[in-house]
């Protein structure tokens, strides 16, 4: 499932490029184009799901399986010891800007609290 004007539905039908570091049936993984530390790569299901409140429970599984796969890109970029950060922006306010769910894996440098 798709939605026509969705940058990340069009970047997981090749309409758009993207540097992929990950796929599978169900998820795309790609570097994000404005990185906020050294390792920044967004996790997305090739479902178009808006955003974490309009989620389903027959959704739960693929969620589940994003969060599995942020910790294996963790290894594969070699962020997953010194740490980093997995975080999901939900609405305007949080500062989603894309309205297709994705996980943002930020590492590779100190990262501060409160995050802002």
């Amino acid at each position: 499932m798709s939605e026509t004007n969705c940058l990340f539905c069009r970047i997981t039908a090749g309409e758009i490029p993207a540097v992929c570091v990950y796929e599978d049936e169900s998820c795309i993984a790609f570097r994000d184009i404005n990185p906020q530390a050294p390792t920044h790569v967004l996790v997305i299901p090739r479902k178009h799901i808006a955003s974490i409140k309009d989620m389903s429970t027959e959704d739960e599984n693929t969620l589940g399986h994003l969060l599995y796969i942020c910790g294996e890109i963790a290894r594969r970029e070699n962020i997953a010891d010194s740490g980093f950060r997995t975080v999901f922006n939900t609405g305007t306010g949080a500062g989603q800007t894309v309205f297709h769910i994705h996980a943002h894996i930020i590492g590779g440098r100190t990262l501060s609290w409160p995050p802002g």
